[in-house]
């Protein structure tokens, strides 16, 4: 068997974040309603909110990772710092009822669908306003 490439890294910045976030919405906004198609919120919400939260931290010059636990700190970090609205413990249920969703080895999280979309929604727009130039966290 032939060995694989390793993939690299392309260098990443707030727009094109915010864009890759947008995109991933627009799953999210199918995925909510009724009936809920799951496996899409989780996996597609979760990807959303991390790609925001990441335009957000590269917008100020914060240091961004690929470590899911670091990123919903660094969503504490912009609400705390920077007056985002705070996601980061959303992150951590959309991480765990992605994680049910793939593998099926832990029960997920009981969340609502329609606020689960509406707060990932209020997010990205809120980052949009952000990198716009307006204040996306007031």
């Amino acid at each position: 068997m032939a060995k694989r490439k390793k993939s690299t890294r392309r260098k990443a910045d707030a727009a094109s974040k915010l864009a890759l976030a947008q995109r991933h919405l627009e799953r999210v906004q199918e995925a909510w309603d009724d009936p809920v198609d799951w496996d899409d919120l989780s996996l597609y919400g979760f990807y959303c909110l991390e790609n925001a939260v990441e335009a957000a931290a590269l917008h100020f010059g914060l240091r961004t990772t690929h470590v899911h636990a670091e990123k919903a700190e660094i969503a504490s970090r912009l609400h705390e710092e920077r007056n985002l609205p705070d996601v980061s413990g959303l992150l951590v249920d959309l991480n765990a009822a992605r994680k049910a969703a793939a593998y099926g080895d832990i029960d997920p999280p009981e969340l609502d669908p329609q606020d689960v979309a509406n707060e990932i929604e209020e997010y990205v727009e809120a980052v949009a306003t952000l990198i716009a130039g307006g204040n996306g966290g007031e």
